[in-house]
């Protein structure tokens, strides 16, 4: 019995790997060529044993490499996706977004696959007023969706519940709100923003929140659905609800710095983001800038949602965000993020 695990070789893709693997399932990771494997290194089962799992290298935007990394499977986890909040061309994340989230489940479906987990984000969902807690069913529409990231799988979430409708895909979907942890190597936005925290870099905040989890917990909840799941239905995998001032302060106390103490108005920011965003389509970079227009535009809203459901339907507990914050400062630290 072989799950796949595409994205295996990022934040979340290698952390629902690690967790299968000290499972003791077969486990076979999908990655780009070029992909840093370095978290593919390590595996082991809860009792130690280490294990090396069957790498297979493909593309969501190449159908036959989807083809080929399924043969013999029974499960798929598809974490995969391209996660900037900046790109110059936002069409290539339309295509491994929304194509490839379509091409790898029907893939899947072709090959036999009896249950798939799709992994969505928070992003697509409702954001209640002020400081309210959203959940699944908080009202949403492509309108409300900021930026190309939000936009691309919102579209994306659309086409895995219509195959399911459609096509009666075995689909659980799931939406991590925002994972911190170890292993974040490349780093995410939110990893980045711990680098800086942590190096004593961001000396201000603005009033924004986010719901903050442990990518372990994140990891597990993944395995939760796969196991008791309801098949179309959507489960927040989140963790504890900050305000960035609270979190830059958590980060500060475990880096040894002092907090942030200063606010600074969205409006304040937005000069500061547009030079950076002209400055990297000059450059012809590729590179996300640090701060971007469409992260001020989000940033005008609290992230808050309820992990309820998929506490009540799968047993979802996950940790303080304290734990996941220092978790990210260690490692960050360890591997000579923090400068």
């Amino acid at each position: 019995m072989t799950i796949l695990v595409t994205g295996a070789s990022g934040f979340v893709g290698s952390a629902v790997l690690r967790r299968l693997v000290e499972r003791g399932l077969e486990a076979r990771a999908l990655v780009r060529a070029g992909s840093d494997r370095a978290n593919l290194q390590g595996l082991s089962t809860e009792a130690g044993a280490e294990v090396a799992v069957e790498v297979v290298v493909g593309d969501l935007t190449d159908r036959a490499s989807l083809a080929a990394a399924l043969k013999g499977c029974s499960g798929l986890f598809h974490v995969a996706a391209d996660y900037r909040l900046w790109a110059r061309d936002p069409a290539s994340m339309f295509r491994a977004n929304v194509e490839g989230s379509r091409d790898i489940l029907l893939a899947a479906a072709e090959a036999g696959v009896s249950r798939m987990v799709y992994t969505s984000s928070v992003a697509v969902l409702g954001i209640s007023p002020g400081s309210q807690v959203s959940d699944e069913e908080t009202p949403v529409a492509f309108e409300n969706m900021i930026g190309p990231y939000k936009q691309s799988k919102f579209r994306a979430e659309e086409e895995v519940r219509h195959l399911v409708a459609e096509n009666g895909l075995p689909v659980v979907i799931v939406n991590p709100s925002t994972p911190i942890g170890p292993r974040d190597i490349k780093p995410t936005p939110t990893g980045r923003m711990i680098v800086e925290a942590a190096s004593g870099r961001m000396p201000a905040y603005v009033d924004t929140g986010l719901n903050v989890a442990h990518v372990d917990d994140v990891a597990l909840g993944h395995l939760l659905a796969y196991d008791k799941g309801r098949v179309g239905q959507r489960y927040i995998l989140g963790g504890e609800d900050m305000t960035l001032k609270e979190i830059l302060a958590c980060i500060a106390s475990l880096a040894g710095r002092p907090a942030p103490r200063f606010g600074i108005p969205h409006d304040l920011i937005v000069p500061v983001a547009a030079l950076a965003e002209a400055w990297a389509r000059l450059t012809r970079s590729d590179k996300e800038p640090f701060v971007t227009l469409d992260g001020i535009r989000m940033a005008r809203k609290k992230m808050f949602f309820s992990s309820a459901k998929a506490a009540g339907e799968l047993g979802y507990k996950p940790r303080p965000a304290r734990e996941a914050l220092a978790d990210a400062v260690t490692w960050f630290r360890e591997n000579g993020y923090l400068r």
